[in-house]
């Protein structure tokens, strides 16, 4: 496939993607200090954090997916991006309560955690947009008819 038979929906989404993928491990690090601090010190793991570690790996696996052109013709992808937001914007109220208000005098892991709350609402956003972009192209397209003949529905 030549560069130049991509749609510009298709590249714009790949994009998207990439950008999900970066903020997604960005924090699986971001939380995951925290996680290796607390194995360090043998005690267990908070759920926020792993509940955290998780989100993040689920994202990044699935922009990973939607790199796979097939990927993207399900016709639920839009409900699974939804489901993702819902867990991004639920991370961003967990971390958010703990560390907006919080004043980190001079304490780089608060600072950390305070960057890494603004790090998760940027991803909520861009699963948001994924989720109406995609709502909207399968809107769109959910009437299709075959290429060749025109008649059965695909």
């Amino acid at each position: 496939m030549a560069f130049g038979s991509l749609s510009l929906s298709y590249v714009l989404f790949c994009v998207l993607h990439f950008g999900q993928f970066v903020l997604a491990i960005t924090v699986c690090g971001l939380y995951g200090v925290e996680l290796n601090r607390a194995a360090k010190a043998g005690v267990h793991a908070d759920g926020k954090w792993v509940f955290a570690e998780v989100v993040g790996g689920l994202s990044a696996i699935t922009s990973v997916l939607y790199f796979l052109p097939f990927i993207l013709r399900f016709a639920l992808v839009w409900a699974w991006n939804l489901i993702l937001f819902i867990l991004w914007i639920a991370l961003f109220g967990v971390f958010g309560s703990m560390y907006i208000k919080e004043d980190p005098e001079g304490n780089s892991d608060i600072q950390r955690m305070k960057n890494a709350v603004w790090v998760v609402l940027a991803n909520a956003i861009l699963w948001l947009i994924a989720t109406i972009g995609y709502f909207v192209y399968w809107w769109g397209h959910r009437d299709r008819r075959s290429r060749f003949t025109g008649r059965a529905k695909v």
